[in-house]
């Protein structure tokens, strides 16, 4: 059996990535991310550029402490200056000093810019080139010289362009790097390119490509094809402008549709979770609908689509998404059908049969809720407890009796605070008035929800918001639009998604937070700690329609 060919994974999330106008990371995140990578089995991790910024300088510092068990960690620079030796040019004493087995260097190749930048000859552009790579050779265990702007060189000056890898590769490069710098450039153009420098040059190529033309991975897929060993790119495509070559999707497509080799196949499954980890240390909101690791990138909303994959998931999913660590998800919309009723059940642990007449009553009720602009998406806890109502598997923690919000700001200078009393009765039938102050009626309805249920329920201790988003769906309507929130909580140990609507922005989030409670309770199935008063003597619980429920309740105060 014939083995894989392997493609070289160069990462340069550290150094390009970093150039991103929306990403920064510490010292310490950057080694966090380096160790990944090495877990995963990249080849190459590039750390920064020594001569730039103190922040790379460091990292070099600390990745030495880092015993790694695979990648190889190469620092960033660029050729010499024109009219000095490169033994002379700081900037390459800096990159040496990053005492890294890799040294990558940056050079042109098109005339353009040695006419227009640079303002030398291309004799001297040529010049440049071998002795800054002649140089590195002699201290570095691997040189690779990143051909800056070769495709566009190539296509509008292609003997000059050659002359210069030329140049590299007779100063003993280890590999040539052919950059779309610009990214402007499409796969047919990337292949013939490649071959042309391939035929050209003794030295291995590679291909670094940036995303202006929303064609990166292609055309990183298209150098690959045409015989380039390495690819370049970055996690999750950061970078500069439009961002670079996604090595996720670049990994992935190499690896699970065309047979070659990139990581270790039992660590493709990490693919995933290393993309989040990248997202979450640069502060970065991840991209749902981002290729094979995306939130949505295997979540099926049409019915027809469900029913299929529920027979055969081939029918609308191209590869398993466990191969890249994701999960298939089923979403609940007025698109939604029988399938996607039994599937979600399933998935909840309700075994249900696909010809239960509830279901009927749940899809009905489900189109209602979607029609009045209620959406389920992002909410999977408001429809399990909606599931939950319908099929009659409900169990009751306590009962709402009602709320009240007051918002006050003293003076002009001062921060407005809001107070929020809640008035409920707990599972021992007592009705507690509980208030709280809050930077504002959510937080304030939360603290006070909170400080009645946590002498019942303490496992509500560990329970928090995570997120909260508001959407107005009525364009037009002013201030008086109905208004749909998601609010996200957390745990510590599971995440989840509840939804409330209404004209009221406090009454819509009041919704998606008593839903996010009662997921809570729900879930962890805990029973309830009575308190010292509760009813006795056969007494029946206060109604929850009393005409002042504000009236004749204990009270608790923040």
């Amino acid at each position: 059996m014939a083995v894989a060919k392997h493609i070289q994974v160069y990462d340069t999330t550290l150094r390009d990535g970093c150039q991103s106008e929306d990403v920064s990371m510490t010292v310490a995140d950057k080694v966090q991310v380096a160790e990944r990578l090495d877990d995963l089995g990249f080849d190459y991790i590039e750390g920064g550029w020594p001569g730039s910024n103190d922040r790379d300088a460091a990292f070099f510092r600390e990745i030495r402490k880092v015993r790694l068990r695979h990648a190889k960690i190469a620092a960033f620079g660029s050729t010499r200056r024109a009219n000095i030796r490169a033994a002379q040019d700081r900037n390459l004493q800096l990159l040496l000093r990053a005492e890294t087995p890799v040294a990558t260097v940056v050079g042109k190749t098109w005339d353009l810019h040695v006419r227009e930048a640079l303002r030398i000859s291309q004799e001297a552009n040529l010049e440049i080139l071998n002795d800054t790579i002649a140089f590195l050779k002699k201290r570095v265990d691997e040189a690779i010289f990143d051909a800056e702007h070769f495709f566009d060189g190539y296509f509008s000056n292609p003997d000059f362009a050659i002359a210069c890898l030329k140049a590299v590769d007779e100063a003993g490069a280890d590999l040539i790097c052919l950059c779309d710098t610009n990214g402007g450039r499409l796969p047919h153009e990337i292949e013939s390119a490649v071959k042309a420098a391939q035929a050209a040059v003794r030295c291995p190529v590679g291909i670094h490509c940036h995303n202006d033309s929303e064609v990166a991975v292609a055309n990183s897929i298209a150098a690959v094809r045409s015989g380039a060993i390495q690819v370049q790119g970055t996690v999750n495509g950061f970078g500069e402008r439009c961002g670079n070559a996604n090595l996720v999707s670049i990994i992935a497509n190499l690896q699970l549709k065309l047979g070659y080799n990139c990581v270790p196949p039992a660590r493709l499954r990490n693919l995933r979770e290393v993309s989040t980890l990248v997202y979450e240390l640069a502060n970065v909101t991840p991209f749902a609908r981002q290729p094979y690791v995306g939130r949505s990138a295997f979540a099926h909303k049409a019915g027809l689509h469900v029913s299929g994959i529920q027979r055969n998931a081939q029918t609308y999913e191209h590869i398993d998404p466990a191969a890249v660590g994701n999960d298939r998800r089923v979403l609940l919309s007025e698109l939604a059908g029988r399938a996607n009723i039994v599937y979600k059940a399933r998935e909840f642990g309700i075994d249900i049969s696909p010809d239960n007449d509830k279901i009927a009553l749940l899809l009905d009720e489900l189109k209602r809720l979607e029609g009045e602009g209620y959406a389920y998406d992002g909410a999977d806890a408001s429809f399990e407890l909606l599931m939950l109502r319908t099929l009659g598997l409900t169990k009751e923690h306590f009962n709402f009796v009602s709320f009240r919000v007051f918002d006050d700001k003293w003076h002009e200078d001062q921060a407005p605070f809001s107070e929020a009393v809640v008035i409920i009765e707990g599972p021992d039938g007592v009705r507690t008035r509980n208030s709280a102050i809050g930077n504002g009626p959510v937080n304030a309805l939360d603290s006070a929800l909170r400080k009645a249920l946590i002498p019942y329920y303490p496992n509500l201790e560990a329970m928090q918001l995570a997120d909260y988003k508001v959407r107005v769906l009525d364009n037009g309507a002013g201030t008086g639009a109905r208004v749909r929130v998601l609010i996200e909580s957390t745990d510590g140990k599971r995440r989840w998604g509840t939804v409330g609507l209404s004209s009221n922005v406090v009454e819509a989030s009041w919704q998606a937070l008593i839903d996010s409670v009662e997921y809570k309770l729900h879930k962890d199935n805990v029973k309830p700690r009575l308190r010292h008063h509760a009813r006795h003597n056969g007494a029946k619980p206060r109604a929850a329609h009393a005409s002042n429920p504000h009236d004749d309740a204990s009270e608790n105060r923040a």
